[in-house]
């Protein structure tokens, strides 16, 4: 099974029931968009389809809101028409991981109509994975019978701060290749409509409040555990970008002052006690071969020892970081994501108890703490939204850089 088969559970097998029905779907749109409205009658006639598939593909379609139906005349008799949609009420979310990269296409409607994943080699170059994304999107439109070129946007989303004034990556990315090169003036050539860059963790938050369980939550922050760790904060119902847009770095805060050197300069970050690169590290180290983070979730599901050490010290060490934040901001709601996110509550009480410990009492006992439901998809579908509603709000809202 490839990981877009696995993104997308409702992925036909090739030569099914299902994969016959699809492929029926598509000659229908693929009709539609070539002549225009017809009527049920005609669909069947060019297409080929009997009358009783095309009404049952008809109705499909109507109820994910991709055609509509009016009544029409033809020679004489009341017909049913039959239309696409609006095809440019589609938006476009693009999430580049360390190691994969996602892309969903919504509507409108915050209604979720499409969604790929496929991994990506360590280290890998700008110019590789942004023709990778291309492609996806590309196929994401075929399948969907959507224009790619009347697009509303497409949002990316980067695990690394970027600075808003230019929407580069600066130093101390997880992806180091991308620091200082125009990603936005490429990524606008190769998919060929308007970007919105942003870091992944604040299309993490963006997420939460938008698809999540925290709609009503105006006062949020979202933190991703992975290779790095990162944060993102929803302000008064709106994501916070400071004076340069590089906010969240909490992977970057002091833990220990002795502890080993980071990535960006500093000793003892929190990304050096509580990553999942870290953990990985000493696991590897202790048992003298590779351990992978799937393993480190089927090691502590199944109660090893070692490995529920190392993640109970890394989840106290993010509690502590996180009382920081809720001291300063006293949000309504904190959601931990990121790959390690199906550990749950073997996560969640150790973050919980560092909270507790360092936060102040009536702050740590008012703030509530979540694994996100989202998962690993959570960025893409912020960087969709970060689209949707920046149409949506008629430019209402403070609007980062976008290259049309």
């Amino acid at each position: 099974m490839t990981d877009a088969t696995r993104a997308n559970p409702a992925s036909p097998k090739p030569g099914s029931q299902s994969a016959l029905r699809k492929l029926n779907e598509q000659r229908v749109v693929d009709t539609l968009g070539a002549h225009g409205t017809l009527t049920q009658a005609e669909l069947a006639r060019v297409t080929g389809l009997s009358t009783a598939t095309i009404s049952n593909i008809v109705k499909s379609l109507a109820a994910e809101k991709r055609v509509e139906t009016t009544s029409v005349t033809s020679s004489g008799r009341r017909a049913l028409g039959v239309s696409l949609l609006d095809v440019a009420d589609v938006a476009a979310g693009i999430d580049f991981g360390r190691s994969h990269v996602r892309v969903v296409l919504a509507n409108p409607g915050f209604r979720l109509i499409d969604e790929s994943s496929e991994p990506l080699p360590i280290g890998h170059r700008v110019e590789d994975s942004i023709a990778i994304a291309a492609r996806m999107l590309t196929e994401a439109c075929r399948r969907t019978g959507t224009d790619q070129h009347r697009l509303l946007g497409a949002g990316i989303g980067v695990p690394g701060p970027i600075d808003h004034r230019t929407t580069m990556v600066i130093n101390g990315a997880i992806l180091p290749e991308w620091v200082g090169i125009d990603i936005s003036a490429q990524l606008h050539s190769a998919l060929g409509v308007p970007v919105i860059i942003d870091n992944d963790s604040n299309l993490g938050a963006l997420a939460q409040i938008t698809w999540g369980e925290h709609q009503t939550c105006t006062n949020l922050c979202f933190l991703k555990i992975g290779s790095g760790i990162g944060s993102g904060l929803i302000l008064n119902g709106s994501l916070y970008y400071g004076h340069l847009g590089i906010t969240g770095e909490i992977g970057h805060s002091t833990i220990f002052d002795q502890g080993l050197i980071c990535r960006c300069g500093n000793r003892g970050c929190l990304e050096t006690v509580a990553s999942t690169a870290i953990m990985t590290e000493m696991l590897s180290h202790a048992e003298g071969k590779p351990v992978s983070v799937e393993d480190i979730i089927e090691r502590a599901l199944a109660g090893d020892w070692a490995t529920l050490r190392i993640i109970d010290d890394a989840g106290v060490a993010v509690g502590h970081a996180l009382a920081n934040v809720a001291n300063m901001i006293n949000p309504e709601a904190m959601v931990i994501g990121g790959p390690l996110a199906p550990l749950g509550e073997l996560l969640l009480e150790p973050i919980r108890r560092g909270l507790n410990r360092h936060a102040i009492p009536a702050v740590g006992e008012g703030t509530s703490l979540h694994m996100s439901m989202l998962g690993d998809r959570a960025e893409a579908l912020g960087a969709v939204a970060l689209v949707l509603r920046q149409d949506g709000a008629n430019h209402r809202q403070p609007q980062r850089k976008t290259t049309s």
